[in-house]
């Protein structure tokens, strides 16, 4: 075999394993995003998925709120963030039209209502005794 050949089998292989190491940290990056938030009980807890990007006018507004949410209600319902800027395939799953998109879930992961645009805390914590989960 040719030097040159051997350096294009070589230089072609090195593609592939960065490709394949690219999209790996790719995977393990939009797990992470999805799980932001792990259940702190052995059961399962309502959770609220937020759909944005840090860069988006209506989803800064949302992410001292969606921090209020995480901290003071952890234990009775889970709050996740996707970046869909940052995290594309992570917010395929959910088909939102426009961030933010904010999901609310039962504990069984069965979506219960969907918003779109900016939500205040009061209104999110009223959607959630609508919903039936004690506050």
């Amino acid at each position: 075999m040719k030097p040159l050949q051997k350096m294009v089998i070589l230089f072609a292989l090195l593609v592939a394993v960065g490709f394949v190491l690219a999209k790996r940290q790719q995977n393990a990056k939009s797990e992470s995003a999805t799980t932001t938030a792990s259940v702190t009980e052995e059961k399962p807890l309502p959770r609220l998925v937020d759909l944005g990007a840090g860069k988006c006018i209506p989803c800064k507004a949302m992410a001292p709120i969606l921090e209020e949410l995480r901290k003071e209600y952890d234990g009775v319902f889970e709050v996740i963030f996707i970046d869909v800027w940052e995290d594309p395939p992570a917010a395929e799953p959910y088909k939102i039209n426009l961030i933010p998109t904010q999901v609310f879930f039962d504990a069984k992961g069965r979506e219960l209502w969907r918003h779109e645009g900016f939500l205040a805390k009061a209104d999110i914590l009223t959607k959630w005794k609508e919903l039936g989960v004690e506050l």
